[in-house]
């Protein structure tokens, strides 16, 4: 969006009309209500920019049905120079005239008619250039149909639009709508507001509504509607215009719209040639993830060091609208109590909307028709007064962060103690701390208009944290996106019925519908569209349940980009679930459940023994889990914080996630045997996400990097461009990219995987998390003690003939009895030494690691993982040593 400027935020509201609760719509729902219909339409809104137009920013639902609008306002207008009673010149006549037409033509090319035209919806800024507001709302009640008023004003109707007549789908008099109105209607309406400017009066405001309409009817008798107009009201010789502005004067008040030109074909008319040249055509702004150049241009000061010596500059005007709208909110910002303020909101006490008098039939007497419920197209201005005193002490310089150097960017810009302390905050308040959020705006727009070039830095931001204003391009650079997505989904065939439209038909009405924009008629358009074009571009895959759920948060982030959302889904599934939307997918899901089952083991292994008992394995409840990546089980605004930092992890990730899930809930499932277990899952309680996010961290750095290894995992990737996605470097690689060595983890077939309890590691993760050399392990946790120990579990006289340096041998059968009992001894005491830490088992045999291993977590030893491959693994690189013969 365009920088705020010389404008205002103003809101005005509005209801929608109301349907009957007992009736429901032809799939057996409930009727989907006005207000979200309205929702829904306005979304598109949002991108219309030009600078003709007033830029839409928001709108919110509130009770019975009520909505308010926000957008740019300027508290100028034509109505103003009406007012005055003074004739325009005509060369600000066409100037106006112009300036409007350009505003109605790219509404046109939008598919848009603004049919709301009137002397207080022409604003004109600050330089008294023309600013169209309230052009979206015929388009967002559906021609008028969602709403109980008429859209548009008496005086300026089109003769057309008056013979149509008023039409509300309640009437059971109309069988059908009245064909909407195109753009010659407005061409109209600028006619009467173009006389008005040469009269100096406002027309027909001294009859009756009904008298008015009638007279604008027999307008089309008259052969010269401008003087016909100009006689009514008594100023037939006060206008004295050239002939050129008399005759777009007619061409606009041509009675009938076959005959009257369009918006375009006026804009191309003779009498602007004067006109036109003094402006340059609109050009529109690049979008990121575009095929234009990606690094957008820059508009700076010439001297940024002289930012903070100018304390009147007014930077929070260069800032884009919607932004200053989301900080407004931030600092304390409510619509419904503007608009109470002015008495826009009136509130009126329930006993009062009683009627006086009811039939036994139910007929009502008494009261009156309330008139809050029609259209007050009054606009209250949103001060920002509070929002300025909030940011009064963040410096200028605050505004330009430089990216100059990969140092952290949120040092640089945030130089008061204060800010640098919000950064340990919790994340929810963060993200509600307005200089906070500011700063972190800033930095990551300056990063996005810099993306691909500056992509690390954006990685290294993005895991303090992601604003979320900007969270919807923050994760489609973190997924690599880049090339013409735009041009790629229009390319794809998305009308074409297929097999699957049946089943995403009725899955989307079942999706996250408690979000308003989700559940909105356009949001199941675009559901329906994205999911499609992914089906058809996927012909080796199929359509799952559950995969609507994982295209919920993209789509909602990019709910005016459905390419972006597209490209962003099609970039996630291949990195996180990979094959799991083939045909066949049980060998893909069985391993990866099986990789879970072994994950709780390694990390909470008292609980992994309860729940094997009880027979609770993850079949019965985490297939929805890692299908949907937890888009199924949790609502979006938790989605969303688990993202950000999913997104920054690697595939195995989402393991750690699950663990963190099952340990906060960890108590109940102690306690309860398989049915309560079943109860628990079918209804998951609340979940603390910002403890999961950061418990998954942790469990994650204690997972070594091949105890996730996957053979049905993705492949490693091809250096470049492999569809939207671009390889990205991530704070924690995938075992899965690397290359593979004599050292690496070898395939395992699933029956022999689902018999370990502990995952194994390879031979090569050994090495790097001991950093063997001569002198034994080396790395270490903060409290100084080895993070991993090596138990080989080999006779002592096979441990003397060559071990890992720094290892211990515990014999098999010196610490476990035959019953896998934990015997009383030395080496028992030994083992308890090294709980908590990584322990890796090592043998000959696979099977006599595979037991230890179990044994070791059956009586709940935690992390404990085995040697893929055993010592075998490690003789030929010369790092096993051998003990000094004792002289």
């Amino acid at each position: 969006m365009r920088p705020l400027k010389d404008a205002q935020l103003g809101a005005f509201t509005f209801f929608a009309s109301a349907l009957p609760h007992d009736v429901c719509g032809s799939n057996g729902l409930p009727l989907t209500p006005n207000s979200i219909k309205i929702l829904g339409r306005f979304q598109i809104l949002k991108t219309i920019t030009h600078p003709r137009l007033c830029q839409y920013v928001d709108i919110s639902r509130g009770k019975h049905e009520r909505l308010i609008v926000v957008a740019e306002h300027y508290e100028s207008s034509l109505s103003d120079f009406q007012k005055q009673g003074k004739t325009a010149c005509p060369e600000k006549v066409l100037q106006i005239a112009f300036e409007v037409l350009e505003g109605l033509e790219f509404m046109n090319k939008h598919g848009m008619v603004h049919r709301a035209l009137s002397g207080h919806n022409v604003l004109m800024d600050c330089k008294g250039n023309v600013k169209l507001a309230k052009f979206g709302l015929y388009h967002m009640t559906n021609h008028g149909a969602d709403v109980d008023f008429p859209i548009g004003y008496p005086s300026y109707l089109a003769p057309e639009v008056i013979a149509q007549g008023s039409f509300h789908p309640s009437d059971p008099s109309h069988d059908e709508s009245p064909l909407p109105s195109g753009p010659k209607t407005d061409v109209w309406s600028l006619g009467v507001l173009l006389f008005e400017l040469c009269a100096g009066r406002r027309l027909l405001q001294n009859i009756d509504i009904s008298e008015r309409l009638k007279f604008i009817l027999t307008l089309g008798c008259m052969d010269d509607i401008v003087t016909v107009l100009a006689e009514e009201h008594g100023c037939l010789d006060t206008i004295k215009l050239p002939e050129n502005v008399v005759e777009l004067l007619r061409k606009c008040l041509t009675f009938l719209p076959s005959k009257r030109p369009t918006p375009a074909e006026l804009l191309g008319d003779p009498v602007f040639s004067g006109v036109s040249c003094r402006y340059t055509p609109f050009q529109k702004p690049v979008s990121l993830f575009s095929s234009s150049l990606r690094c957008a241009h820059l508009e700076l000061p010439e001297d940024i060091s002289d930012l903070c010596k100018d304390d009147d500059e007014d930077y929070l005007s260069e800032r884009a609208i919607d932004e200053v709208y989301h900080l407004w909110c931030l600092a304390g910002g409510d619509l419904e109590k503007e608009l109470t303020n002015k008495e826009i909101i009136q509130s009126k006490p329930p006993i009062c909307t009683l009627p006086n008098f009811v039939l036994e039939d139910g007929e009502s007497f008494g009261q009156g028709r309330d008139r809050s419920f029609l259209l007050d197209d009054t606009t209250v201005t949103l001060s920002l007064c509070q929002l300025r005193n909030r940011l009064k002490d963040v410096a200028g310089e605050a505004y330009y962060p430089l990216l100059e150097d990969e140092q952290s960017s949120l040092s640089q810009s945030n130089s008061s103690h204060e800010l640098s302390a919000t950064v340990t905050l919790p994340l929810i308040i963060r993200e509600r701390d307005t200089e906070y959020q500011l700063i972190r705006i800033i930095l990551f727009d300056r990063l996005l208009k810099a993306y691909p070039y500056k992509k690390n830095l954006m990685w290294k931001e993005a895991r303090v944290d992601i604003p979320p204003l900007v969270r919807g391009l923050a994760w489609a650079a973190l997924l690599g996106i880049e090339g013409d997505i735009q041009a790629k989904y229009e390319t794809i065939d998305k009308d074409t019925p297929i097999p699957t439209d049946r089943q995403i038909e009725v899955d989307i009405p079942r999706c996250h519908q408690y979000d308003e924009l989700l559940s909105s008629p356009q949001g199941h358009i675009k559901f329906r569209r994205v999911l499609k074009a992914w089906v058809v571009s996927h012909p080796d895959l199929v359509y799952w349940q559950g995969l609507d759920s994982l295209c919920a948060p993209f789509l909602y982030l990019n709910f005016n980009n459905e390419a972006l959302a597209y490209a962003c889904m099609s970039a996630f599934i291949p990195k996180y679930l990979y094959n799991f939307f083939l045909k066949d997918n049980s060998h893909v899901i069985q391993e990866y459940l099986t990789v879970f089952s072994q994950m709780i083991a390694f990390h909470d292994p008292e609980l992994s023994n309860h729940l094997n008992e009880i027979g609770f394995i993850p079949d019965l409840y985490a297939i929805p889990w890692f299908l949907t990546m937890f888009t199924h089980v949790f609502p979006l605004h938790k989605i969303f914080h688990l993202w950000d930092t999913l997104l920054l992890g690697n595939s195995s990730f989402p393991f750690c996630i699950g663990v963190a899930i099952l340990q906060q809930l960890r108590d109940r499932l102690l306690a309860n045997g398989f049915n309560e277990c079943i109860l628990l899952f079918s209804d998951l309680p609340e979940i603390d996400i910002e403890r999961c996010v950061r418990e998954s961290i942790n469990l994650f750095c204690w997972t070594p990097k091949s105890a996730t290894y996957r053979q049905h995992a993705q492949p490693p990737k091809v250096i470049g461009d492999n569809g939207f996605g671009k390889t990205t470097a991530c704070y924690s690689s995938d075992y899965q990219d690397m290359p593979k060595t004599d050292l690496s983890r070898e395939p395992l077939a699933l029956c022999d995987l689902k018999a370990e309890v502990s995952p194994r590691i390879s031979a090569e993760d050994l090495i790097d998390l001991c950093e063997l050399s001569l002198t034994g392990p080396t790395k270490r946790t903060k409290a100084g003690k080895p993070k991993i120990v090596a138990v080989d579990i080999r006779s002592v006289e096979d441990y003397s003939r060559g071990h890992i340096s720094g290892s211990i041998n515990i014999p098999f059968n010196a610490v476990f009895s035959p019953d896998g009992e934990l015997v009383q001894c030395p080496a028992t005491g030994v083992l308890q030494n090294y709980r908590g830490r990584v322990i890796v088992v090592i043998s000959h045999a696979m099977k006599s690691a595979a037991m230890f291993a179990a044994h070791l977590v059956k009586v709940n030893f935690p992390r404990v993982c085995i040697l893929d491959g055993g010592i075998n693994k490690l003789k030929p690189t010369g790092l096993l040593t051998v003990p000094s013969p004792q002289i």
